[in-house]
């Protein structure tokens, strides 16, 4: 694998890269560093930001400094495990659909067509009505949302391997396709799927979030900046920090996850916003 560190340099990158960094510390710690239970009534409804709740109470009366920091543990949790499955799954089926080709690729590829055409909200109302609000749901939806794109992209780039000569060479050793597809194509397709989970993440996180603003993702007194915003709607007029805090979150997570992907694919020679590599 390639990497042109001085891509990862520059200051989009850094700022980027930081902003994850600091996400994820604040929700690796966030037991710890959070100051009170997030779900425990500990002050007055809607208090404002003070010494005692640094960044105030929520309207049920929670410290929302905590439901802060649990709610981005929750976000990265859920997001995370759902885009390593749709990855995880994809590239697998991508590189086996490039392979084989023939009525494998025809139909993996007739499913993504199916997929991609479904409106994404009208698919994840369905999915969330037909199995309910759970984790194993949220992870499940989110892993069935971006893993066609995935295969898609991956299965692009197997494309121009198959037919190579260390593959050609391979095959005539006598390797089974699953070591042809495991030692030889796989490890060529690791730069499109590491820069597609940090789009996949980026995407997770805004659409878990919308879920949860629509009462669709987790449910109360579970923590999540989703909810937190949709919860804090109602009360904008007197109190904006219910909906500024974690809009901000959300935000920089997102902002910090883009321009992480960004800075990934330039250093490794790739176009993020098209998953191909530099050009072709």
């Amino acid at each position: 694998m390639r990497i042109d560190a001085f891509a990862l340099r520059k200051p989009a990158a850094v700022m980027g890269l930081l902003l994850v960094v600091v996400h994820v510390a604040l929700a690796l710690f966030s037991p710890w560093l959070a100051p009170f239970d997030p779900t425990e009534l500990v002050g007055g409804r809607v208090e404002a930001p003070g010494a005692e709740f640094l960044l105030g109470t929520d309207v049920l009366g929670r410290d929302y400094l905590s439901r802060l920091l649990h709610g981005g543990r929750m976000a990265l949790f859920v997001t995370f495990t759902g885009v390593v499955a749709a990855v995880v799954v994809g590239s697998l089926l991508g590189v086996a659909a490039a392979y084989f080709g023939g009525a494998l690729d025809d139909v993996l590829m007739r499913i993504c067509d199916i997929k991609l055409a479904l409106p994404g909200i009208l698919f994840v109302s369905l999915f969330i009505t037909g199995f309910g609000e759970s984790f194993v749901v949220l992870v499940t939806l989110i892993g069935l949302v971006y893993f066609p794109g995935v295969v898609r992209i991956v299965r692009a780039q197997a494309l121009t391997q198959v037919n190579l000569g260390y593959v050609k060479a391979a095959q005539l050793r006598g390797e089974s396709a699953a070591s042809v597809i495991a030692r030889e194509i796989l490890p060529n397709t690791l730069d499109v799927v590491y820069v597609e989970f940090a789009i996949r993440m980026s995407h997770a996180v805004l659409l878990l979030s919308t879920m949860s603003y629509l009462g669709l993702g987790l449910s109360p007194p579970t923590p999540d900046w989703g909810l937190m915003v949709s919860e804090g709607v109602g009360q904008l007029a007197f109190a904006p920090w219910l909906v500024l805090f974690p809009a901000v979150f959300i935000s920089t997570l997102v902002i910090g996850l883009n321009f992480g992907a960004e800075a990934l694919a330039n250093a490794l020679g790739m176009d993020a916003s098209r998953g191909h590599v530099g050009g072709t």
